[in-house]
This record gives C-alpha cells, structure tokens and sequence, in this order.
C-alpha cells in the first residue's frame, strides 16, 4: 500500500510539472517512476504469505470474506486486507499463582459448592480454533475472542456444575467426574462458536482451612485406628504362642508323669553310670545294693 501511495503521488507531481516551462523535461522521468511505484505496490499486496498453523481471513471494505487463505502463499486482490489467525493447539491457564496464568494476579476460579463452602478452582483449557469457522468468529466476536469467548464461559461453565458436589468430594473422590462434566458443558458451547475444546485440566482445588483441618484430623485418626488394630493383632499372636508353648510343656510333663515307671528310672540310672564310667576322673565304680554307687579314683 505504501508504494501504490507513493506512486499516486508521484503521478499527481508528473501531470503538475509537465506545464512548467522549467521542469517539464522531467516529468516523463517521474511519471515512469510513479508507475513503477504503482506496480510495485499493486504486485507487494496481490501476494501474501501465511506461516504453518495460520490461516487468513479476508476483508475487504470492512465486509468479511467466507473464504480463508491456507498456509502458503497465495495470490489475491490487492484491495484485499488478510487478518492471520492463530490455528494450533492454545492453552488459557487461570491459576491463583502469580504469573502462572495468563493474566499476571490472582486469576482463580472461586466457586460455591453444595454445602455453601468457598472452593478455588486452578484451570488449564486446551483449545483451537475451526478454519472454516474463522470468519464467523472475525465477523461476530473479532479476534480477541480468548478474552470473549474462552475465559468467561469456562469460568461460568464451572460456577454452574461446582453446586452439584459438595466440598470434599470435589476435592477426593468427584473430581474426574467433576472434570468430564464441564468438559461436557464447556465443548457443546465452543462448537456453537466455532472453537474446539481439546482438553480441560482441573490443576489444583483449594479447600478451605476449616475443611482441611477436619480432613487432616480424619486422617490422623484413621491412622491411629490402623496403627491400634496392627498392636492389638501383635499381642494377639503373641498370646496365642504363649497358650501354645504353655500347651506343649503341660502336655510333656503328663507323659512324663503317665509313662515313667521305676524299671524306667533304673535303665536310666545305669545310663548314667556309663558316662560316668567313661569319664577320665573315675576308673572304678563298685555297685552295691543301696541306690548309691561307691566311685574309687584310680589316680596315683
């Protein structure tokens, strides 16, 4: 456009000087240059580049075009203004975290839940943009529509569910049905808007304080009890070794008792007068008709 500009004017200077006496020699000279211009500046606007994952929406005179560029280049009007549009995977992060979002402060989604508690909801939205719907979003919502259409609906979409759940089953045992249902929600309305809904990640859900002191305390019990019922099941075993040992020894000593009689005690008692024989401190046992035997030592 700046060239056609500049050739225009230049074709305005051409006709100007051409009835002065002094410089009419040279308008032949600049009305060849404002030509040039002209070309130059009409070939520079009836080509146009679109880069890998952008498309480009056509206007002309303010009226949108239903036909977008491809990636490439392309030949157009030069009329033409080409808005590029972004068609890859995006991210829309809002987080209570500084600078971790997409805006800088606190951009958290507080939500009520069923039992009247305040819950922050920390989300990631993975969306796209249709090609073909491009224009349509140009045309009705421009080309902010992440602050437009992104970020209110998801935020709202999560207001609407987050009161079908109480606070603690939101945090533990709902969350990934509590995330397929506003998936669900979120991707019915970005279709209508010409957007594609990817993914949704619920990234972190903060209870309140009260909540999660009652939740730390319920977990603390629970592992008292599990830690009580591990002793009482030690010392369970441990009773029923004992009663198993008493068992054992009550039942040697009955045998013992039933089965020994005095020819037993006898065999038992020449037994020990064997090893005794065989020990080296005594050489002689002489037996007599007491139950004492008499041991000499052969020693010198």
């Amino acid at each position: 456009m700046p060239f056609i500009i500049l050739g225009i004017l230049a074709l305005i200077v051409s006709f100007a000087i051409q009835k002065n006496y002094q410089f009419a020699r040279y308008y032949k000279m600049v009305r060849l240059a404002s030509f040039l211009l002209i070309i130059i500046g009409v070939l520079s606007k009836s080509f146009v580049q679109i880069e890998p994952g952008q498309i480009g929406v056509k206007t002309l005179f303010g009226k949108v075009q239903d036909e977008v560029l491809p990636s490439g280049l392309n030949f157009i009007n030069p009329l033409l203004e080409i808005r590029r549009m972004d068609v890859k995977t995006q991210n829309y992060t809002m987080s209570g975290i500084h600078d971790e979002g997409n805006k800088s402060s606190d951009d958290a989604i507080r939500v009520l839940t069923s039992d009247g508690l305040e819950v922050t909801i920390d989300l990631t939205v993975l969306y796209k943009l249709l090609p073909s719907d491009a224009p349509k979003i140009v045309r009705e919502t421009g080309a902010d529509y992440t602050d437009k259409i992104v970020r209110p609906l998801a935020r709202t979409k999560i207001r609407d569910n987050a009161v079908y759940y109480d606070a603690v089953s939101l945090y533990s045992t709902k969350r990934d049905e509590f995330q397929q249902r506003i998936f669900k929600s979120i991707d019915e309305d970005f279709k209508k808007r010409g957007l594609v809904l990817e993914q949704l990640l619920v990234r972190n859900i903060t209870l309140p304080q009260s909540v999660k002191s009652t939740i730390e305390q319920k977990i603390n019990a629970e592992q008292d009890a599990q830690k009580m019922q591990f002793v009482l099941q030690k010392e369970k075993q441990e009773a029923e070794r004992k009663r198993v040992e008493a068992q054992g020894i009550s039942d040697y000593q009955r045998i013992i008792n039933t089965g020994l009689t005095s020819q037993q005690l006898q065999y038992e008692q020449i037994k020990a007068y064997l090893e005794l024989a065989k020990s080296p401190n005594a050489k002689v046992i002489v037996m007599g008709k007491g139950n004492t035997p008499v041991i000499l030592d052969a020693k010198n």
